[in-house]
């Protein structure tokens, strides 16, 4: 049977990695959305393989999200491939954490790129597509550096706070137009290989439910688009109960 591509919901993940992104693809497709899931390196076959397992529609992208010749051809294929864009939500990170004395400008170039830069080439591209149909809903992926800049942290807050910028900017101008665009801010550590190896005092010090899963995370950006537009959420900020803020 031919799949009419214009009756398909597709959600792009852009940045799905092992953890957040990958729940955020699932969650989606739990509800019936062709994934497309993209990242610029590492294996997207055992998330797609996932999807498809469970009766999903889903195919993996490697794409930078800093070329923009890169993003405007994703975003022509996965309308191609799977069909219309419906939700775009830009997951990429960059954290790292350096002394403001040890930045060097290629690390702090580099990390502006992952969370600024790239937020602007995904959302202008997913915007454009979106206006022409008068709907979508646009998700990005903030962090505590988000709103407060730690120490050893100035290239990650830089880029994190452009990025809240851009997405008020984006909010402000494409409501009216039909498009919700809202800002996640994930305020503590997920619950990753990388966050328990990195973070070990948090995971020995605190309660099993005092680190933030995946897939607890994704259910909030399911929720965010499936909100009505006479109520819709700019942003919202996502801690553990035991976080301090």
């Amino acid at each position: 049977m031919t799949v009419d591509r214009s009756e398909v919901k597709t959600a792009l993940v852009v940045g799905a990695g092992d953890h957040l992104g990958a729940s955020i693809a699932r969650r989606f497709a739990h509800e019936g959305y062709a994934i497309a899931a993209t990242r610029r390196r590492g294996d997207l076959d055992a998330l797609v393989s996932s999807i498809e397992d469970g009766g999903g529609r889903a195919m993996g992208y490697h794409s930078d999200a800093r070329d923009e010749d890169q993003v405007r051809d994703l975003v022509a294929a996965v309308e191609t491939d799977l069909g219309p864009i419906e939700v775009c939500v830009f997951n990429i990170g960059g954290n790292v954490k350096f002394g403001i004395r040890e930045t060097t400008a290629r690390v702090y170039r580099k990390v502006w790129e992952m969370c600024a830069f790239a937020g602007f080439l995904v959302g202008r591209e997913a915007a454009g597509r979106m206006a022409e149909r008068g709907r979508g809903t646009i998700l990005f992926t903030g962090a505590t550096a988000s709103v407060r800049g730690s120490a050893g942290f100035s290239a990650f807050a830089g880029g994190k706070h452009a990025l809240r910028a851009l997405a008020q900017s984006m909010a402000r101008e494409l409501g009216p137009e039909g498009i919700h665009v809202a800002h996640v801010v994930i305020d503590g550590a997920i619950d990753t290989k990388w966050t328990r190896e990195r973070f070990p005092e948090r995971f020995a010090e605190r309660p099993d439910d005092g680190i933030m899963q995946p897939d607890q995370l994704a259910e909030i950006y399911w929720q965010l688009h499936c909100q009505p537009r006479a109520a819709w959420t700019f942003e919202t900020d996502v801690r553990p109960y035991v976080e301090q803020w």
